[in-house]
C-alpha cells in the first residue's frame, strides 16, 4: 500500500504535505533532473526513518526549458527555504506574487500559503529545504533539531528572526549560494548514506549563513506576528472554507492551541460574537453563497454542505438571520 502524505495542522485547517506529484511526474517524463532526498512522501532517495528525521526532504531540480507545470497553492510541515541558481520563476505567497531570478530566497513558515510557477515553471535550478521545528502554528514554541550545533544564543536570535518577520522573498548572497550547492553535491555523491555527514554539516552552516545574513539586513521585526491572537485570527480567516466540519468551542480551541476561556477571548475582540455565534454567521454566509451560484442544488444539499445539521434548522437558522426562508431568498436573487 502506498504510503500517505503526512497530515499536519496548520492554523485554519489540517493539511496533507505536499507530495510535489507534478515535480515526480516531470522527472519520469524526462522533462527536469531531481536530485534530493527526503522523508514521507517527497520526491527523491528515502532517508532511513531515524536518519535526519526533521529533514523532510532537501535537494535540486534542474529544468532545461520552460515546463507545462507548476506547484499548486499548499503548505509544509516545516520551515521551507529555496534558493534560485539559474533561470527564472514565479512564485506566490499570500496574495503577493514574484517573480524571482537568479540569487533570490524565499521562506516560508508551514502556516504560509505559496506555489511555485505561474502557473508553469520556467527553465531553472532551484535548490530546496523542508526543515520541521516542531511548530504548525504562529504561537507555538520553535524546536530545533539536537544535531544542529549553532549556540543556543544563535538559535535564539535565528528564531527571532524567523518568527517576528514573515517576508518570503529576499535577495540571497554567496554564502547562501555555496552552501545549497555543497549540500546538492553530498546528496548527488551519495552512495548508501555516505554523504549523509556532509548534508548535515552543510545545512547547519546554511542556517548560520541565514542568521548572519538576515542580522545585516536588520529586518523589522513584529512581536503580534507570533501572538495566540494572531493564531485565532488566522483560524477565523480559514474557517468559511471550513464551515461543514462538525466544530465544537472546544475542538476550535484547541486547533489554536489555547482554552477555551482564553480563544473565547481572543474570538470576540476580533469579530464581536462568541465563536459559535461566529461559526454560524460564517455558515449562513457559505448557504447564501451556494443558494446564490448553484441553483441545482436543493435546499437539503446547501444545508449540509454550509455545515447544519438538518435542512429544518438550517431554515430556522436563515430566517432567523436573514428575515426570509432559503426559498425566498434564491428566489429573490435569481430575480
Amino acid at each position: 500500500m502506498p504510503e500517505r502524505p503526512e497530515r499536519f495542522l496548520a492554523p485554519d485547517r489540517c493539511y496533507e504535505a505536499d507530495t510535489c506529484e507534478p515535480v515526480r511526474a516531470a522527472e519520469r517524463a524526462g522533462l527536469l533532473e531531481l536530485t534530493a532526498v527526503a522523508h514521507g512522501t517527497y520526491p527523491g532517495k528515502q532517508l532511513p526513518p531515524r536518519c535526519l528525521p526533521e529533514v523532510r526532504t532537501v535537494g535540486f531540480w534542474d529544468s532545461p526549458r520552460e515546463q507545462n507545470w507548476g506547484l499548486q497553492w499548499h503548505r509544509n510541515e516545516g520551515v521551507e527555504l529555496t534558493y534560485i541558481a539559474r533561470g527564472k520563476l514565479s512564485f506566490s505567497a499570500g496574495a503577493a506574487m514574484y517573480r524571482l531570478s537568479r540569487g533570490a530566497l524565499t521562506i516560508t513558515r508551514p502556516w504560509q500559503r505559496h506555489r511555485v510557477g505561474n502557473p508553469n515553471v520556467g527553465a531553472s535550478r532551484l535548490y530546496w529545504l523542508i526543515l520541521d521545528v516542531g511548530v504548525r502554528r504562529p504561537n507555538q514554541n520553535w524546536h530545533w533539531p539536537p544535531w544542529m550545533i549553532m549556540s543556543r544564543d544563535d538559535l535564539d536570535v535565528l528564531t527571532r528572526l524567523l518568527r517576528h518577520c514573515e517576508q518570503p522573498v529576499w535577495r540571497g548572497n554567496h554564502e547562501i549560494e555555496g552552501c545549497f550547492e555543497r549540500i546538492g553535491e553530498a546528496i548527488a555523491s551519495d552512495n548508501e548514506g555516505s554523504g549523509l555527514s556532509r548534508i548535515k554539516l552543510h545545512i547547519n552552516e546554511l542556517f548560520v549563513c541565514l542568521k548572519e545574513m538576515l542580522q545585516r539586513r536588520e529586518p523589522v521585526l513584529d512581536q503580534s506576528l507570533s501572538s495566540s491572537q494572531r493564531t485565532v485570527q488566522l483560524f477565523l480567516d480559514g474557517l468559511p472554507e471550513q464551515s461543514a466540519v462538525e466544530w465544537t468551542l472546544e475542538r476550535m480551541a484547541e486547533q489554536c492551541g489555547l482554552g477555551r476561556s482564553r480563544f473565547t477571548h481572543y474570538c470576540r475582540q476580533l469579530t464581536n460574537m462568541r465563536p459559535l455565534e461566529y461559526l454560524t454567521h460564517c455558515r449562513l454566509k457559505q448557504a447564501q453563497e451556494l443558494l446564490r451560484k448553484q441553483p441545482e442544488k436543493n435546499i437539503t444539499e446547501v444545508a449540509l454542505e454550509a455545515g447544519f445539521g438538518s435542512s429544518q434548522y438550517f431554515a430556522t437558522v436563515f430566517k432567523k438571520y436573514c428575515a426570509c426562508s432559503p426559498g425566498d431568498y434564491r428566489a429573490q436573487q435569481e430575480s
